[in-house]
């Protein structure tokens, strides 16, 4: 039961840490900032609200209902009902973030294997547990880079291939910061070889994407290569389906890894929640945020697990912290590490090249239709890009009419991009799917 405060409780609590009123607590948020007025509306009974949220859930159309092609970030795989099941469980359901960690070795474990799985998946040596999603994650890499470097490189590099939101994301987290950010004014026709002119000896992080936002595939050896020689770091963002099948960015010379984790057995579910992939190299372990957990053996020698690094510091310094990260995304890098122990290695191969197969043939089938051309020659995973004969927003309202989800409008974030479209396609897009959509956008083209 919730016993409220009084407020005597309350005085007594602000005089024993010597602050004489409430609001004194609040000194590190900007005024402005402290208690906005809310356009809230009147309130409603139970049974009003929930008949209004069933008469707005009626306009939706669901994934489930249509055939999709949308991806950009998000992507409509299968999930093994294992996964589910497991994940349901009330001892992981209703489970928080243990303050006693060792007595906690069920969760210690899962944890633990969840990392190890990611580790091993992005080529790194460790990862922590876990970020909210790869947009958060990816914008920690740039956090980490610059207190690894403890401001004296201010420089961030971003390809222009760098999921839009993604970067947008990290421009949030620079605000109010020193960093400064250069590179999204290059072409996005242009590969990573156009970044290497802006290193510097400035320079903290560069922070490029594989597949990038298109889709396409680039080996960044030599850029890693061309980024140690100035002494900065490399961040890859994944997506990790394409890592079933592809050199890992650990290979690749790559010194943070970060990803979006939602493709492992996360449903899509209206945006979230979803689960940020970060793992590192073991020397920049101590600027990491987040949970590393380890195995050992208790004192009759038995195998258990421990927390093995936590950073304290972002518990209690506020503002100085290099992270605000203090959680973890348990219960969804748990569905993560199920799917991966579910499918083993040989399975997320399967899925991956089903993934690669099956968008080849989509792109093939597309470009042979009048006015429809492949926008890149270069190689690509599940997704590439289209350039259509009319706006994407019309074409998608054409396939919509066939109860087909289109693919996504790149001139929303790419001016230069009009008539282009982002097509994703995965293993739960059949071969007649495929051959639907082709056929509406020969319709398109025809008028």
């Amino acid at each position: 039961m919730f016993i409220p405060h009084t407020d005597a409780d309350r005085q007594a609590m602000l005089k024993a840490i010597g602050v004489k009123e409430l609001e004194d607590l609040f000194q590190a948020v900007p005024a402005s900032h402290r208690f906005p007025e809310l356009e809230i509306p009147s309130a409603l009974s139970e049974m009003e609200a929930a008949a209004e949220l069933q008469e707005m859930s009626l306009a939706n159309a669901s994934t489930q209902d249509l055939i999709c092609f949308l991806g950009a970030g998000a992507y409509r795989h299968y999930t093994p009902a294992a996964v589910d099941a497991i994940i349901r469980r009330g001892e992981f359901l209703t489970a928080y973030t243990p303050y006693q960690p060792e007595l906690s070795q069920g969760t210690l474990q899962a944890i633990f294997e969840y990392q190890s799985l990611i580790a091993a998946l992005t080529g790194m040596d460790v990862c922590n547990a876990s970020h909210y999603d790869g947009a958060t994650a990816v914008a920690e890499a740039v956090s980490m880079a610059f207190a690894n470097f403890r401001g004296k490189r201010s420089k961030v590099i971003l390809s222009p291939t760098l999921h839009p939101q993604y970067r947008g994301t990290i421009h949030t987290y620079a605000a109010s910061t020193p960093i400064s950010l250069l590179g999204e004014d290059i072409s996005p026709t242009a590969g990573p070889e156009a970044l290497i002119p802006l290193i510097d000896l400035n320079t903290a992080l560069v922070v490029v994407q594989y597949p990038d936002f298109f889709g396409r595939l680039y080996d960044y050896t030599k850029l890693a290569k061309e980024v140690h020689a100035a002494g900065a770091l490399l961040a890859v963002s994944v997506n990790p389906m394409a890592l079933g099948m592809l050199k890992t960015p650990g290979e690749m010379g790559a010194d943070i890894v970060t990803g979006e984790g939602q493709t492992l057995g996360i449903p899509l579910s209206y945006g979230g929640p979803y689960l940020g992939l970060f793992t590192t190299r073991k020397e920049y372990v101590r600027k990491m945020a987040g949970r590393l957990v380890g195995e050992t053996v208790d004192n009759r020698g038995q195998k258990a697990y421990v927390l093995t690094l936590t950073a304290r510091e972002q518990h209690i310094r506020r503002e100085k912290a290099t992270s605000n990260i203090c959680s973890n995304q348990g219960l969804i890098a748990l569905a993560s590490a199920v799917y991966l122990s579910l499918l083993g290695k040989n399975g997320l191969r399967q899925v991956s090249e089903l993934c690669y197969h099956k968008a080849h043939y989509a792109a093939q089938q597309i470009s042979k239709l009048p006015g429809y051309f492949l926008w890149s020659s270069t190689p690509f995973f599940n997704e590439f890009v289209i350039q259509c004969p009319l706006p994407v927003i019309e074409t998608n309202e054409h396939l919509l009419d066939h109860e087909i989800l289109g693919g996504y409008d790149l001139g929303q974030d790419y001016p230069g991009l009009s008539n282009a479209m982002l097509i994703a396609v995965t293993e739960m897009n059949t071969r007649e799917d495929i051959d639907l959509m082709v056929d509406v956008l020969a319709e398109v083209s025809h008028g």
